[in-house]
């Protein structure tokens, strides 16, 4: 009688919790410092999100790790939805495959809420590179096997899988030189101490149009409308080569699923929104519309391929 007692008082529990939810303000981790893509995606989205929800949505930095503390912090928050996690290929798919130990896992500490875009990364060359064409790139690294360099954001970063790929796929042989972010990366790119480097489109995209850096190709299966002259790798023969980088809404585990639903449906209606879809659009980003189910079967599928990547590239991050 007392087992009975105690299920109807969780159940009741659970609807009222749903009922009444949100009933105070929402918090949106960043797991990385303030400025970056993550960042600005979540401070584009909140306001949106704020009047779907009918409450403050908070946005706090959470940096550190590879972006792993701010990620941990949220998988071991209450499931209660009001402290939610702005994943990206970074911290969910990309750093799970390649740390040695990680403090949470991507797929069974989460519930995916939903997407938000993708942004593709572009591979471009410094000044001095002497090539104007992936073609012509391609052939100055098999002329010189290991010795064209290319930048990173790190060991184990998205773009250094993407390189891995890259490598992979069109048989290249590339000397990666990893740095401590992005940002001191491109610095030496445009100054020609490196000889390229596959970067966020919202990165480059600004150095591009400056004209300190060339494009050569795109890592996305479609052209960027933002650089429609830019081919992707998939038309210059490197047949199914994807690398794009998401971001989305997550939930701690055992986030209740009439709650989910509720964020889920605030997000679409958020990202309706014509401000904060141009404001996607001129970062090079693309507002992805997909169900929390399909996001979280290609969360599952986009951590097995780096994984794999990882694995066949033998990339282990300490």
């Amino acid at each position: 009688m007392r087992v009975s007692s105690l299920l109807a008082a969780a159940c009741f529990w659970t609807l009222a919790h749903a009922q009444e939810f949100p009933s105070h303000p929402v918090r949106i981790v960043v797991p990385w410092p303030p400025s970056g893509n993550v960042d600005i995606t979540a401070r584009t989205v909140a306001p949106a999100l704020s009047e779907a929800l009918g409450q403050q949505v908070i946005v706090e930095n959470r940096a550190g790790a590879g972006g792993t503390i701010g990620s941990a912090y949220v998988a071991k928050s209450p499931p209660d939805g009001y402290t939610l996690l702005l994943g990206s290929t970074g911290t969910i798919t990309s750093a799970p495959a390649v740390f040695r130990t990680i403090s949470y896992d991507p797929v069974k500490d989460f519930v995916a809420i939903g997407a938000i875009q993708w942004v593709p990364m572009v591979l471009t060359v410094a000044p001095k590179t002497a090539a104007s064409t992936y073609q012509e790139f391609a052939a100055l690294a098999r002329a010189k096997p290991g010795q064209v360099s290319v930048a990173s954001a790190g060991n184990g970063s998205s773009n250094h899988l993407a390189l891995e790929l890259l490598m992979r796929q069109a048989n290249l042989q590339l000397l990666h030189v990893p740095y401590k972010g992005s940002g001191p990366a491109l610095t030496d790119l445009m100054g020609s101490q490196v000889a390229a480097m596959i970067d966020q489109l919202t990165a480059s995209i600004g150095h591009i149009r400056d004209g300190k850096l060339r494009p050569l190709a795109v890592t996305s299966l479609k052209r960027s409308p933002l650089l429609p002259n830019v081919p992707t790798f998939d038309e210059l023969g490197i047949k199914g080569y994807e690398a794009s980088t998401f971001t989305g809404l997550f939930a701690p585990a055992g986030t209740p699923a009439a709650t989910v639903d509720k964020l889920y449906a605030a997000l679409k209606k958020a990202l309706a929104n014509e401000a904060v879809r141009e404001r996607y659009r001129s970062m090079g980003a693309e507002v992805v519309d997909m169900s929390a189910a399909q996001f979280a079967d290609y969360v599952r599928s986009d951590l097995a391929k780096w994984r794999k990547v990882a694995h066949d590239g033998n990339i282990v991050v300490d």
